[in-house]
């Protein structure tokens, strides 16, 4: 008497099912298809820094060297300084419109910018 995994082989062959993969995603070149749609916040920030104004782009999706390219050209365009680190990009001073039209420019999608994020009213009663 035969098994049934006999009947199948023999009926079908030795088929071994192949496990699904999805394919790899291309490597690319482009920061902004890096980048995908997946916008890139602008933040206002003075607390710790002794009062001086920086502008924080944040929510990065590039490696390190396209990050560290796309600062440089924020700050040779804008004219500041600033830095490169851990998925975000620090400018000196409030550069957010500017930095905000910059990046639209660029091809990415950005969020933030004006109005002034730490402006909060005083209840009175």
């Amino acid at each position: 008497m035969q098994d049934w995994k006999d009947k199948l082989s023999a009926a079908f062959g030795d088929y071994q099912p192949q496990p699904e993969t999805e394919p790899a995603p291309e490597p690319t070149d482009d920061p902004v298809k890096q980048q995908a749609n997946q916008p890139v916040h602008i933040i206002y920030e003075r607390k710790g820094r002794a009062g001086k104004q920086t502008t924080i782009i944040v929510d990065w999706r590039v490696d390190d060297d396209t990050l560290k390219q796309i600062a440089a050209t924020l700050k040779k365009t804008l004219g500041v300084g600033g830095s490169a680190r851990d998925g975000e990009i620090l400018l000196q001073g409030d550069r957010r419109q500017q930095a905000k039209d910059l990046l639209t420019q660029m091809g990415f999608k950005v969020k933030g910018g004006y109005p002034p994020l730490h402006i909060t009213q005083k209840h009175q009663t």
